[in-house]
């Protein structure tokens, strides 16, 4: 199947073993520090609007196929569901410090905490998992402290710079510095695709006041002629009635570049979940029918 991408870069490379495909970032594998993958909905075994590899037990779907799937995914990726950490999302900031207490929770046995949507690490064989359907994976390795984070962040994340609390825990954690940092921003919702209202628009203006050098920054990995409309819709476009165009994945550039990580060790995804969603579970795309993917990083 042919995946739409934002750029000729191909910032994510298509993996498949099993007849499971999966996506990864070619920066975070090169580290020889972590597994890591973004599922995609193909190659699992669920059915109907949750077709195949839903991650979810939240949906619907049979808690036999969720399983399954999860079996699957591991036997492709190279890990075992057992060792598995699942997030407990709610739209927070919070972040949670992963230790060996943790292995399984989610999957083998019951999490005892919730509104957790970042999870950190620097045991080795744990499998931290956070889950999405258009928002934002941010992926996180620190090479010189062997550690590593994982975060959910759509809108209210991203206002809340969930980028940054990551950053933060991990250096309070494990002495991380930012510009150590190896990150990426995972597969999900693009501008184009993502239209909001004036209250959210609003709580980003507030929030976020990137400068014109950013902009250009960002924009240069996507197209090589730039014009100054582009640098200011570059994170809000203005559509009328109230309706704007958001861009997550410049949002979180802006929190990480800001945070000190350095551009050159910043992947940004060149695929949308919107776009793809015959390949991709996308909330906005299937109007809210659909299940789960599935974002994974361990450190070996």
């Amino acid at each position: 199947m042919l995946l739409k991408r934002k750029t000729s870069a191909e910032t994510l490379k298509l993996q498949e073993k099993y007849g499971v495909p999966y996506l990864v970032f070619p920066s975070l594998e090169n580290t020889g520090l972590v597994r890591h993958a973004f599922s995609t909905r193909l190659g699992g075994c669920s059915t109907g609007d949750l077709a195949t590899m839903n991650l979810s037990s939240t949906r619907g779907d049979d808690p036999e196929n969720v399983k399954e799937n999860f079996q699957r995914f591991g036997a492709a990726v190279g890990f075992d569901p057992k060792d598995l950490v699942l997030s407990l999302q709610t739209h927070t900031t919070n972040v949670r410090l992963v230790t060996e207490e943790d292995r399984g929770k989610g999957f083998t046995r019951p999490r005892d905490y919730k509104d957790v949507d970042g999870l950190i690490t620097n045991v080795p064989g744990l499998v931290l998992a956070t889950f999405y359907a258009d928002c934002v994976p941010l992926y996180f390795v620190d090479p010189v402290h062997r550690a590593i984070g994982l975060s959910h962040s759509g809108w209210r994340g991203t206002v809340g710079r969930m980028g940054q609390k990551m950053i933060d825990s991990m250096s309070h954690a494990f002495g991380t510095r930012p510009e150590a940092i190896q990150a990426a921003i995972g597969p999900s919702i693009c501008q184009s695709c993502y239209e909001v209202s004036e209250e959210v628009a609003v709580a980003f203006a507030k929030q976020s006041t990137p400068g014109r050098k950013l902009a250009v920054e960002y924009l240069q990995r996507y197209q090589q002629e730039i014009t100054e409309t582009d640098i200011g819709n570059c994170l809000l476009q203005d559509k009328g009635n109230g309706k704007y165009q958001l861009n997550l994945w410049y949002a979180n550039y802006c929190v990480m570049r800001e945070a000190g990580i350095p551009a050159e060790q910043i992947a940004v995804t060149d695929i949308c979940t919107c776009c793809n969603p015959q390949f991709l579970f996308s909330h906005r795309a299937s109007h809210g029918r659909r299940g789960n993917l599935g974002a994974f990083l361990m450190l070996r």
